[in-house]
């Protein structure tokens, strides 16, 4: 649909715009404003007046100037190309703007968000003269060494194949296939639109049952994700959100990685930028950028922009999980976004709610979560999208309104502790604090992978640390010597289990990544310890002796000196462990 005045400015007030003599225009349809066409959205219409939020610096717009309407809502374009782009949050190329306008973006800069100049190899595999509907598979393109495309019929389509492109080199606008339905013909593309606003449709919603392997042992064993689920990383400033985001997005084992820097510091953002490019899949040996796609929205941008560029992030994921691929969504933070919301609320003058925040921040909250899910998509694949969001709460305050909304919404939540962070300890997740509703979902998988009783043992070693946590209170008043030995041995089991598994060492080539059936061996040799250990203290053998057990070196020590694939090593400390203990047994028996 060409581009329609709609209307001419009345006010201007920051990125949001008032818009008269407004008569044919539709909500969240997309404009351009002035002569200088920036990029806005319909938020609001009333009779003959519209207010539009511009998603650019409004700087030397005046009054009277035209607004544009283009007949179709805020919308990214999707298909082959995305992966491996930084975009901003609006869909743009940050790396095409730089080419078009230099360091800084130029104001009404616009450029596709799918290069129109590059040619893909498309391979059909639908048969002309068969029925399709949306979400069959139309043919598949190479995207990256690790991404195999499949070109995906539009949801609102269905027909008979008609025509299909032989095997050959095409481009993202070219026609690929011609569906014939009783409305006529349509020409596909290897490219669609989607409007960020509308979660794309699911054949139906699976039960969640596999975890999101992170390699991080105090999330997959203690507080895991489910591929599918939804989790919240609050923390202060400092204590490692971004980092801890990092590390999920290296090491997890989702098909594909969709990273949303939404109002995060210049600096931070820069960071991901340089060094996502560098990393090394451990999967595959290729570079992270292989099946990542990076959404960069500082803080100095606009914010309409922020508020965009979370749903953004989440279509690209959904067009991915359509696929059949299991995608993670890094929303880095959502408190920027909901700050962006508040600033937007304010200067339209609506009604605010606690601490300023509009009336409707519960319902953006849930909308954005809602769209994670194992899905049953339309072609009959199996697909998900996993989001973990951020949450920056002023002072590490976890009673702020953004944190308590987005708790109700989310079923696990990795609350991160800046006593951890200031002693070093990484990941800084507190096992105070946090928790996770995927277990009875995700135990079967534990089980069948690792072995039976997983479940028990994980319950166990966190009642421990509850146990550890009233007894350091008995401790600050009269001292650990006031304590007996059986006592001391929880504090101890406890401060071995903080050290020689919750902690790990992201630059350590072994420590930094743990797989599950590793994770449960270390699990399992040091409940050993504290099953025999106390087994032997009521029988007499002193705390001291226990401690003097060179077999507890080896469990110190086993997260950095063993290797992955080799559990038998653990097995083997656990024997000594056993021989050890008996021996000290013998002595007092």
């Amino acid at each position: 649909m060409s581009e329609r005045v709609i209307g001419r400015i009345r006010r201007v007030n920051g990125p949001v715009i008032e818009v008269k003599g407004v008569t044919d225009a539709m909500m969240l349809e997309l404009v351009y404003v002035g002569e200088a066409r920036l990029v806005g959205e319909v938020i609001k219409l009333d009779g003959n007046r519209a207010v539009v939020q511009v998603y650019e610096d409004t700087t030397g717009i005046t009054p009277n100037e035209n607004v544009f309407g283009s007949g179709s809502p805020l919308s990214v374009e999707l298909g082959p190309g995305l992966i491996g782009t930084i975009y901003d949050g609006i869909q743009r190329p940050l790396e095409r703007l730089y080419d078009m306008s230099g360091s800084f973006i130029e104001r009404g800069v616009r450029t596709p968000g799918l290069d129109r100049s590059r040619t893909w190899r498309f391979e059909p595999q639908a048969t002309v003269g068969t029925e399709v509907s949306g979400g069959e598979v139309l043919g598949v393109v190479r995207e990256s060494e690790q991404v195999v495309h499949r070109v995906l019929v539009p949801p609102e389509v269905a027909g008979k194949l008609a025509a299909v492109a032989d095997t050959g080199e095409y481009r993202v606008d070219e026609t690929i296939a011609t569906v014939r339905a009783d409305t006529g013909e349509r020409d596909l593309r290897m490219m669609q639109e989607w409007p960020i606003r509308k979660p794309r449709p699911a054949a139906e919603r699976n039960a969640l049952s596999a975890p999101l392997v992170t390699g991080q042992r105090v999330i997959d064993t203690l507080f895991p994700l489910a591929k599918g689920g939804t989790v919240a990383i609050p923390g202060g400033f400092g204590t490692g959100k971004t980092m801890t985001q990092h590390a999920i997005a290296k090491w997890c084992d989702a098909d594909i990685i969709v990273y949303i820097g939404c109002g995060e510091r210049g600096n931070e953002m820069t960071s991901v930028l340089t060094e996502f490019p560098d990393l090394v899949d451990p999967r595959t040996g290729l570079s992270l950028m292989e099946r990542t796609i990076l959404i960069a929205n500082t803080s100095n941008m606009p914010v309409s922009a922020r508020e965009a560029s979370i749903y953004t992030g989440v279509t690209m994921a959904e067009y991915y999980r359509d696929q059949g691929y299991d995608v993670a969504v890094m929303a880095d933070s959502t408190s920027r976004w909901a700050e962006a919301l508040r600033e937007l609320s304010g200067r339209m003058e609506e009604m605010p709610a606690e601490e300023g925040f509009p009336a409707y921040l519960p319902t953006r909250v849930a909308e954005f979560y809602e769209r994670a899910g194992s899905m049953r998509t339309l072609s009959g694949d199996s697909g998900s999208v996993s989001i973990i969001g951020a949450v920056s709460p002023p002072g590490g305050d976890f009673s702020e309104p953004v944190t308590q909304h987005t708790k109700r919404f989310v079923r696990c939540f990795w609350a991160l502790d800046r006593q951890l962070a200031n002693a070093r300890h990484y990941p800084a997740i507190s096992w105070l604090d946090s928790y996770s509703e995927y277990l009875d979902d995700i135990s079967p998988w534990w089980e069948s992978e690792t072995g039976a009783g997983w479940s028990t043992s994980r319950a166990e070693i966190l009642d421990l640390l509850q146990r550890e946590v009233r007894l350091q209170q008995v401790v600050k008043l009269v001292g650990p010597d006031a304590l007996p030995d059986s006592q001391r041995f929880v504090i101890e089991v406890c401060t071995l289990f903080k050290n020689a598994f919750l902690q790990q060492n992201a630059f350590d080539e072994v420590d930094r990544y743990t797989t599950a059936a590793k994770q449960r061996a270390m699990l399992e040799v040091i409940l050993a310890y504290w099953r025999r250990g106390s087994a032997a203290i009521r029988k007499g053998v002193t705390l001291i002796k226990l401690r003097r057990m060179k077999a507890l070196q080896d469990i110190v020590r086993m997260k950095t000196r063993i290797a992955n694939e080799d559990t038998r090593s653990i097995e083997r400390i656990s024997a000594r462990l056993e021989r050890s203990i008996g021996q000290l047994e013998s002595i007092y028996v």
